[in-house]
């Protein structure tokens, strides 16, 4: 069976973007595919090494939001990164391939250094996540890794590397594929991209007055001022929501009314919430019940882990061979 390896950092609990954008299509995809699911703690690290305190508990409270919504850990393998070390080992092999040019013209590298100014980014951990990330694929020897349109280069990243090392020490890595992710750049109270670091997110877990407030709150058409003013539901980020979480009679509803100014943006974000807390009602439940059960996460995680390492392991034999550094 093809195999596909993603992960994703340990920010705790989960929000619409996570959603949509990574856990529906692995859900998806944990019937097709040998799929292998980790927690990026030392992904973590290149940005929060200066107070590492929330990891642990957020990657209890975040693998309970996976299994919430349905990631099953009989079909895939769900693990923490830093209990699989040779992840750290293949990194460092790898590191000695990698020209520093490579990492430099990432573009995420430049957009995360200019975006995030209340931390100091100016570390190698930070420059070098990528050849961690590749690190993190092709110790599995991965076919696919989803992803959406603004990760492909990172990917594109993980092939060089591997093309580098094939033609050194031999064939051992194949050039994994991104798989593409159809997932909508779902927008945050605040009309930017929806973000923990923006502080714009809204969460899967929210309570329901919590989740009202912010969607209460949240920006609408610039333009529509009054409430008598007709409004452009295409330029309006409530109205991108509705897309995602609405019935189709209730997007049509909100696009005729808006544009002749049949409906406020109060009534709309109302009819927008009711729809979420339907969608979310189930997810939330479930999380609750993980929340509480932190110690059958954790025992969960760890057998996943010794599951993901008997494979890492696997492959770091062929590179050790294959670099003549086995004993």
């Amino acid at each position: 069976m093809p195999r596909v390896v993603s992960g994703m950092r340990p920010t705790g609990k989960l929000h619409l973007g996570h959603l949509e954008g990574a856990l529906k299509n692995w859900n998806r995809l944990q019937h097709e595919y040998d799929c292998f699911f980790f927690v990026a703690d030392w992904h973590a690290l290149t940005t929060d090494y200066a107070d590492p305190s929330q990891i642990r508990p957020n990657t209890l409270l975040m693998v309970g939001d996976w299994l919430a919504a349905g990631l099953d850990p009989n079909r895939a393998t769900l693990f923490v990164q830093s209990l699989v070390p040779e992840h750290a080992e293949l990194h460092l092999l790898l590191s000695c391939v990698t020209p520093l040019g490579w990492l430099e013209r990432v573009p995420t590298y430049k957009e995360q250094r200019e975006n995030i100014r209340d931390k100091d980014l100016g570390n190698y951990a930070f420059l070098g996540y990528p050849v961690l990330q590749a690190a993190d694929i092709l110790i599995y020897q991965a076919h696919f890794v989803p992803v959406g349109e603004d990760q492909v280069p990172h990917i594109e990243l993980t092939r060089e590397i591997a093309r580098r090392f094939n033609k050194l020490y031999g064939e051992i890595f194949p050039e994994p594929q991104a798989l593409l992710t159809q997932a909508p750049r779902l927008p945050g109270t605040d009309g930017r991209k929806m973000s923990k670091s923006y502080g714009n997110d809204i969460r899967l877990t929210d309570p329901p007055d919590v989740m009202w407030e912010k969607l209460r709150t949240m920006v609408t058409d610039p333009a529509r001022v009054r409430r008598t003013d007709p409004g452009n539901p295409e330029v309006c980020p409530v109205y991108a929501l509705h897309r995602v979480f609405s019935p189709p009679e209730h997007q049509q509803q909100v696009n005729v009314e808006c544009r002749r100014a049949g409906i406020g943006c109060v009534e709309c974000k109302r009819l927008l919430y009711e729809n979420l807390r339907e969608r979310l009602a189930p997810i939330a439940d479930k999380s609750a019940y993980y929340e509480s059960r932190p110690e059958q996460v954790r025992e969960l995680l760890i057998e996943g882990s010794r599951r993901a390492r008997q494979r890492a392991a696997q492959t770091m034999d062929c590179v050790r061979a294959a670099m003549r550094i086995a004993v």
